[in-house]
């Protein structure tokens, strides 16, 4: 374990989450992120003059230029530290583990952790929005060949897994099936009227080949909060402290060209980084929180996190319930994939959910264990990856 982090001592004591929603109704996002916010601070039980730490991830719609500081005078906040972390999809994950830090650190008492933003269809679809998220190495030697955004590089790993390890649509599809069968009981889910079933993903139209549309992510307007404290243990908790026992973080590469597998992952790294730092394997975690942008993507996180072989994701998943009720509960909230990516706040769901299911507030999708959760946040195309490992105490 690091000699600059006393494990446990940071802890998670509020939370705050608006629906997903595809029509943001004219707020922007600092008003998503205040209403979220406020919701953190009275779930902790704590006043805004409590909050002395901010991160924040970028904003989806407005200017980056001084991003912390435009939240903190909108939020009237006097933070004695503040930043934003750019990690992509593992921004969320990144800003809780940098929390830790500066709480353990004595830095900050109550820092606030914020994540959200208004989505813009545009992004991503036309070839402006695609060079606003590229490098310039992927503008100079992928955009000519027309690329779908992200879809084209998870395409790629998911089809090079299929040829390698002869992992089947219908592994992946279960995937789906399973994180859509959490959603119904979840009211906060974009995706939660109807079940899904194996047949009905296969039958989703195929955006980029292999993948289906019901296994990428919807994206929608969103906003989450989480404030992490020193743990007190002389003072009165709203809630049982869930805390931050371990968390790892690595990086490979940023354009898909550069990576050097297309089926291994950083998250390896990172997932043995936050076991080592906790003291705990695999084999000690109740439930996980995986970054879902896709099927493939949570197949081959739970190959490089340990729970089996690499190349046995596909029978790992065919034959493990990964619902709320099975030996090991994935996205318990349905993921990104049923409940919805909301702008970057979409792996801070990943967060709020493990929250409530290590605070035993989950209802009726309420899993049995839980003591242990993993949650993983992963940025760019399976290239940034941090790992957290948080404990009910």
């Amino acid at each position: 374990m690091s000699k600059m982090f006393q494990r446990g001592q940071a802890s998670i004591t509020g939370i705050g989450e608006l629906k997903p929603s595809l029509d943001a109704g004219g707020r922007t996002t600092l008003d998503l992120l205040g209403e979220a916010a406020g919701q953190a601070i009275k779930d902790a039980g704590l006043h805004k003059e409590d909050i002395d730490g901010l991160l924040v991830t970028p904003p989806s719609e407005d200017s980056y230029f001084l991003w912390p500081s435009q939240v903190a005078e909108y939020l009237q906040l006097s933070p004695v530290f503040m930043n934003m972390v750019e990690l992509g999809g593992a921004s969320a994950a990144g800003t809780i583990a940098r929390a830790a830090l500066l709480v353990d650190a004595g830095i900050c008492k109550n820092c606030l952790c914020l994540s959200g933003g208004v989505w813009d269809k545009q992004v991503f679809n036309t070839r402006e929005g695609k060079m606003a998220v590229m490098s310039q190495a992927e503008i100079d030697y992928d955009l000519p060949y027309g690329p779908m955004g992200f879809n084209s590089g998870y395409a790629l790993i998911a089809r090079r897994h299929i040829s390698q390890y002869g992992t089947t649509p219908e592994q992946l599809a279960k995937i789906a099936v399973d994180q859509r069968t959490n959603a119904m009981l979840n009211p906060d889910a974009l995706f939660n009227q109807k079940p899904l079933t194996v047949e009905d993903v296969l039958a989703s139209p195929v955006i980029v080949d292999p993948l289906h549309l019901l296994e990428i992510v919807r994206p929608c307007s969103g906003a989450a909060a989480v404030i992490v404290s020193r743990l007190n243990n002389g003072s009165d908790q709203m809630h049982d402290p869930v805390t931050i026992w371990g968390f790892g973080e690595a990086y490979t590469h940023n354009s898909i060209i550069y990576a050097p597998s297309l089926t291994e992952s950083p998250i390896k790294a990172a997932a043995n980084r936050a076991f080592q730092m906790a003291g705990v394997n695999a084999n000690d975690i109740d439930l996980v929180s995986l970054y879902d942008c896709y099927t493939i993507t949570v197949l081959i996180s739970l190959e490089d996190i340990g729970f089996c072989r690499k190349g046995e994701g596909g029978k790992f998943v065919q034959d493990t319930d990964l619902t709320y009720k099975g030996s090991l509960p994935c996205n318990t909230h349905g993921g990104q994939l049923s409940c919805g990516q909301t702008s970057f706040a979409g792996g801070m769901s990943h967060v709020t959910e493990a929250v409530r299911q290590l605070r035993g507030e989950a209802g009726p999708r309420q899993v049995g264990k839980n003591r242990l959760a993993l949650v993983n946040g992963n940025g760019g195309v399976m290239s940034t990856q941090c790992c957290l490992i948080l404990r009910r105490m």
